[in-house]
């Protein structure tokens, strides 16, 4: 029978995928025989480690734990082993099987890879490999050290996504026998709480522990043996609190570029304040966790937050090399959040989807309001932002603001902190009322030329019109005159303005609101739907 320990990870026997961690050796009361007590990573057992009213473990959830015969498990593979099987291994004839597409008369047609032989004869000589990846492949300790610095020796990228491994020893050991180790992917191995007799890791740059369940008072450890770090990944650790070592900001990370803290359970924004003071950082990746407001720390609150500890530089500003910002997924909702995005020195890269601020459905500003909000941004929600797309936001947005001072100028500048300097560098005048017998001129000169595009499926096939229409006219009136330019009859419309650069059009639902009112502009296109 193999020998098992408590807390050893393992894996389902023939399937290195069901992962686990021993809870429990022994009798189970009322089965013969010795039993392993598994806890799965999956969270797909059978209960919570009682069964008939005895708790033999307490597993993580009600239904992750099982009792599993000790042959139905199996401790894992060494890294070599590992290495081997992937990159010597000769596909079976199963796995050629599945190597077909489908003919035009849907029948099978085998695909002969082109260069297989020499590909696969390249690929299994191990001393060539400069890349591996090994994931989900049962990997649980690094054998024979020597065995890997003699069978590959020039690796510099190794994926070890999903094994077994959980002592950082082991991790020390590989990277010491890997002297040109740059990237390490240790995602989804439960690593052990305990960091110690990490030597310094030169060579690593790129640092992979998305769900490993490690927090940041390791991650201070860890730094000590990283001088080289430039990317450092921690999705999915469930972290909450940034801790530093010795001050209030985090330290060191000389080199550090991008840090991704995205799935995580950071709620304060004071907590990203701790990393202000990374002077290498250009791109903070934040997404999905819980933050509810941004803002940029002037001096006086820097160093209230610093609480007497002494800057190392006194000229460094926060975040002053930061230049991408991820913000997508979490709970921010006040403008004041997006325009302090401004205050940040580098800042072009910016995600805010996902947030109710940028959801027009929740009450937030459209796209063409943050980009109009946001002086520097380059790229927004991953998509670019063009010249003329900033030029026809900021007009619009203006115009927007303009239409909804009725005369109150007084709050405008804390409501809307570019609009006065929008409005001088664009040049628009405020609208002048109309009077006398150039009325009708002036009217027509404030057309808006909007083309109405057909969509819904039961509409048909309709060409697209050019309407020249005033920009008081409210989007009920709208759908009223899309019935009529359309000759629709009993069908309930419902409208949407395309804009460019956004995945999805803004759907226009406020029937009292004016073109104007909704930002609105020259050549703007608007979908004809029908409710469903």
């Amino acid at each position: 029978m193999p020998d098992f320990r408590l807390g050893q990870r393992v894996h389902s026997a023939g399937d290195p995928r069901r992962i686990g961690t021993v809870r429990y050796l022994g009798p189970v009361q009322g089965y013969s025989g010795t039993w392993v007590g598994v806890d799965w990573d999956s969270g797909e057992g059978k209960h919570d480690g009682s069964i008939n009213g005895v708790r033999y473990f307490q597993a993580t959830s009600e239904r992750s734990g099982s009792f599993v015969r000790s042959q139905n498990l199996s401790s894992g593979i060494t890294l070599l082993q590992a290495i081997q099987l992937r990159y010597r291994g000769d596909t079976t004839q199963e796995e050629e099987d599945e190597m077909y597409v489908l003919s035009s008369s849907n029948k099978r047609v085998n695909v002969q890879l082109v260069g297989k032989d020499k590909i696969q004869d390249k690929l299994s000589r191990l001393e060539e490999l400069t890349s591996a990846s090994v994931s989900f492949l049962g990997v649980s300790s690094p054998g024979d050290p020597c065995d890997i610095r003699t069978n590959v020796p020039n690796l510099k990228e190794l994926d070890l996504t999903g094994n077994l491994i959980s002592d950082w020893k082991d991790v020390s050991t590989i990277c010491e026998q890997l002297p040109d180790l740059f990237a390490l992917n240790l995602s989804y191995n439960s690593m052990a709480q305990d960091i110690v007799g990490l030597p310094h890791l030169k060579c690593i740059h790129i640092l992979v522990l998305n769900n490993i369940g490690i927090n940041w008072t390791q991650v201070e450890i860890l730094k000590h043996s990283l001088p080289e770090i430039e990317e450092l990944h921690l999705m999915g650790n469930k972290i909450s609190t940034i801790e530093p070592a010795s001050s209030y900001a985090v330290q060191g990370f000389d080199h550090l570029r991008l840090l991704n803290l995205e799935d995580n359970c950071i709620a304060d924004w004071n907590e990203i304040l701790k990393l202000s003071h990374l002077k290498c950082l250009e791109q903070l990746h934040l997404s999905n966790n819980n933050l509810n407001r941004v803002f940029y720390p002037d001096d006086g609150l820097m160093h209230e937050l610093l609480n007497g500890y002494e800057s190392p530089d006194k000229n460094h500003k926060p975040f002053q090399n930061l230049r991408c910002l991820l913000l997508g997924g979490n709970n921010i909702e006040d403008l004041a959040s997006v325009d302090s995005l401004n205050s940040f020195p580098q800042l072009v890269d910016i995600r805010l989807s996902d947030n109710p601020v940028a959801d027009p459905g929740q009450g937030g500003i459209p796209r063409f309001v943050l980009v109009a909000r946001l002086a520097k941004v380059e790229m927004l929600n991953g998509s670019e932002v063009s010249p003329r797309e900033r030029k026809e936001s900021e007009i619009r947005y203006v115009r927007l603001v303009m239409s909804k001072m009725q005369g109150n100028t007084k709050d405008i500048q804390w409501l809307h902190p570019r609009f006065a300097e929008l409005k001088v560098f664009h040049g628009i005048e405020d609208e002048k009322p109309l009077v006398g017998t150039a009325g009708p001129q002036k009217m027509s000169s404030g057309l808006l030329s909007i083309t109405l595009k057909c969509v819904g499926a039961s509409i048909g096939e309709k060409p697209s019109l050019v309407k020249k229409l005033p920009g008081a006219t409210t989007v009920g009136k709208l759908k009223v005159l899309c019935e009529s330019f359309f000759r629709l009859k009993s069908i309930k419309l419902k409208l949407f303005l395309e804009e460019k650069g956004s995945p999805l059009p803004l759907l226009l639902d406020d029937e009292m609101a004016t073109l104007t009112d909704l930002g609105i502009g020259n050549e703007s296109t608007i979908l004809v739907d029908e409710e469903s």
